[in-house]
């Protein structure tokens, strides 16, 4: 017995970056492979440290769905998961015993060599008519200067497709490193370009920065040399459940119907748990949990006794349902008091067990583990410590200020943040829906806090009246070195602050290379502050 495990970047404010790892874990689901499929991210719920918790099985494998390695994938995934890892991953992948369970750790499944046969795909979904002698092929990845194996399996599925000649031309162009987007146009000979984007999924830069940083208007675009053809992102490939198969079978050479392991005792003991207590009828959260007939009715609180409700009939569709609250804003954190209201589901046991952790991920086996005194509490220091680019200003909050972020972060939540020094007499177990532990902070904490810390602090706005000097705006020219702005914080201890929203990288407080932009001419304005004041 086996479980499978899809590890995603996710986002705090994109709902649609997750939803191609959900997708895939529900085709993988179907095929039967596995006898469980997970999904765990950076930015959403379940995040990277509570998501082995939730596997149900003592055999686990771990996908990155990632298009390519680097940085995520061989230092946050192995550090968050507690594999004790750090650096590239052999192509065999690596196993570790964790809490009794054997994990297996593979390469993203960008980098196995079938991708190549799925870009050529997407090339003829977007044009269907494709000629070795007019058409060519621009595969646009993301890059990184951090980290030179993230490009790398870009120019390996290039130099793959070359070899099958069935385009005249076959480039790599990048947003983040040489050679920029900005120059395919020089580069391409060919009348008709097809963009392929080698990205795991739409989200922000497919449907908005590619687009607009390379004039298109559509999937069609009329150039005055070229037509361009722009095409679906390779990872959303419908086939790419096949590729994520291989990468499973393929980890230490055991195949996806080997033999596996056996069911978790403690994970045994917490569901057992918790279906006893929904035999009885049970609250968890704002959810209210009825038997009826053999099955069990799952709806809002607040909702019991309607019987105009929106019918869900399974562990998905509850998923779908409750990503927004009723106002369509996106739920990033799960235990915000939002839960949208007017529906109601009728499910089976497995079922309710899937639904409640599509619910409240990893609630049930941190509130278990915190009824036994076994629930291990992460503090504010170490998580902060591990917050890399522009969260690690979070990094220099003194306590009142972390006091503050926490009334003014965690005060809509059902989660008691333990983190912080509060404490928690009884959970939903002993009868008291809103009693849920927080050992850790949620992923999507660090972006929310890292905003109102720079913008929100009542403090920092009273030493920013007192002591910040505002000096005059000025425009980055093009041509102008990366490193100035590294220069200008570590030298004068000034931080470039942008006013445009439509800035494409972020600003790593604490890395030395910084990427902008092929515009070049965007506003920006030097708060001349020193580390001291923060």
């Amino acid at each position: 017995m086996r479980t499978l495990i899809l590890i995603g970047h996710g986002s705090h404010l994109n709902p649609d970056s997750g939803v191609a790892v959900y997708e895939y874990a529900d085709l993988i689901r179907k095929t039967g492979l596995f006898d469980e499929v997970l999904e765990g991210y950076w930015k959403e719920e379940p995040s990277l440290r509570q998501v082995l918790r939730c596997a149900k099985y003592t055999d686990v494998t771990v996908i990155p769905m990632f298009i390519s390695e680097g940085y995520f994938t061989e230092n946050v995934i192995p550090r968050e998961m507690g594999l004790g890892h750090q650096g590239p991953v052999p192509k065999e992948g690596i196993v570790r015993q964790i809490g009794g369970r054997t994990v297996r750790y593979t390469l993203p499944y960008g980098v196995h060599p079938s991708m190549s046969e799925l870009i050529v795909a997407r090339a003829h979904e977007a044009c269907a008519d494709i000629s070795s002698q007019d058409t060519g092929l621009f595969i646009i990845g993301h890059g990184t200067t951090r980290n030179k194996n993230s490009s790398r399996v870009v120019f390996e599925n290039r130099d793959r497709i070359r070899e099958m000649g069935v385009f005249g031309q076959v480039e790599v162009f990048f947003l983040d490193q040489e050679p920029k987007i900005s120059g395919w146009q020089d580069v391409f000979k060919t009348p008709k370009v097809v963009m392929i984007p080698f990205f795991t999924a739409e989200g922000w830069h497919t449907q908005e920065t590619i687009p607009e940083d390379l004039g298109l208007e559509g999937q069609v675009t009329i150039f005055p040399q070229h037509t361009a053809f722009y095409g679906m992102p390779v990872g959303t490939h419908p086939k790419i459940t096949e590729v994520i198969a291989h990468v499973a079978e393929e980890a230490h050479g055991l195949g996806a119907n080997g033999d596996g392991g056996d069911l978790e005792p403690e994970q045994k003991k917490t569901w057992n748990e918790v279906l006893e207590r929904a035999r009885a009828g049970f609250r968890i959260g704002e959810i209210q949990i009825t038997p009826i007939a053999g099955l069990f009715e799952m709806r809002p609180i607040l909702d019991v006794g309607r019987d105009d409700l929106e019918k869900l009939a399974t562990p998905e569709g509850v998923r779908h349902k409750v990503r927004r609250d009723d106002s369509g804003t996106y739920r990033p954190v799960h235990t915000l008091r939002n839960l949208p209201r007017g529906w109601v589901a009728l499910l089976g046991e497995q079922d309710l067990a899937r639904a409640i952790h599509y619910l409240y991920p990893a609630v049930v086996e941190e509130a278990f583990a915190f009824e036994k005194g076994e629930q291990h509490v992460t503090p504010w220091a170490s998580s902060a410590g591990r917050q890399t680019g522009i969260y690690g200003l979070v990094q220099q909050a003194n306590e009142e200020e972390v006091a503050e972020m926490v009334r003014k972060t965690c005060s809509s939540c059902l989660k008691t943040p333990l983190w912080h020094g509060q404490t928690l007499e009884k959970t939903f177990f002993q009868g008291v829906p809103g009693g849920i532990p927080c050992p850790k902070r949620v992923p999507s904490w660090w972006p929310s806090c890292a905003m109102w810390w720079v913008n929100g602090s009542s403090a920092r706005n009273r030493k920013r009246q007192q002591r910040i000097d505002l000096l005059e705006p000025f425009e980055l020219k093009k041509g102008a070195p990366h490193g100035a702005p590294f220069l200008l914080e570590m030298l004068y201890g000034f931080r470039l602050i942008p006013l445009s929203a439509t800035l494409r990288t972020p600003l790593h407080n604490q890395n030395r290379t910084f990427s902008y932009p092929l515009r070049w001419k965007y506003p920006l304005i030097l708060y001349g502050y020193f580390r001291n004041l923060y």
